[in-house]
């Protein structure tokens, strides 16, 4: 077994849908730049409110990933 050293970014994804889909927007985008992702930690779940109703979820998470050898 390798022992592995991890780096943490924390990121927000958004979505007019639900918490999964921000969540999974969220790693989408970071995918484009974040190699070796390996966990999430959702800290924070937020709701945008526009004419008293609901119109936006917001996900703050911490991405865990390894760092290249």
């Amino acid at each position: 077994m390798t022992d592995h050293v991890y780096k943490q970014v924390e990121i927000t994804g958004t979505s007019k849908t639900s918490i999964e889909e921000a969540v999974s927007n969220a790693l989408e985008k970071a995918a484009v730049t974040i190699r070796n992702m390996r966990w999430i930690e959702v800290t924070d779940i937020r709701g945008q409110v526009a004419a008293q109703k609901l119109a936006q979820w917001q996900v703050t998470m911490k991405i865990g990933f390894t760092l290249d050898d």
